[in-house]
């Protein structure tokens, strides 16, 4: 898990229990309902997008199908900027 080996483990664990001590119990606890809390955001994000995305999908494929060639006669043709060249100097 996150490329760490069991010697790496029993690192982080030491320093750990070296900073926490008595409260280490209470820190993971509180690590626990903050990551759990997350959770619940990110999905309540997904949910809000996922059905975003299905409603202008929706309305989209409606506006297509009622008038397809409105959105044809709508678009304007693209043109390139014209090149001038820079005036000639002249030399008096």
């Amino acid at each position: 898990m996150f490329g760490l080996g069991p010697m790496e483990f029993i690192i982080v664990g030491v320093i750990a229990v070296l900073l926490f001590g008595n409260r280490l119990p209470e820190v993971a606890k509180s690590i626990g309902k903050g990551f759990g809390e997350f959770k619940k955001g990110m999905s309540g994000i997904e949910e809000d997008l996922n059905s975003a995305s299905r409603s202008s999908y929706s309305s989209a494929s409606y506006s297509q199908t009622s008038r397809p060639s409105r959105a044809i006669e709508d678009r304007e043709e693209a043109t390139a900027p014209k090149f001038e060249p820079p005036p000639a100097e002249s030399s008096t």
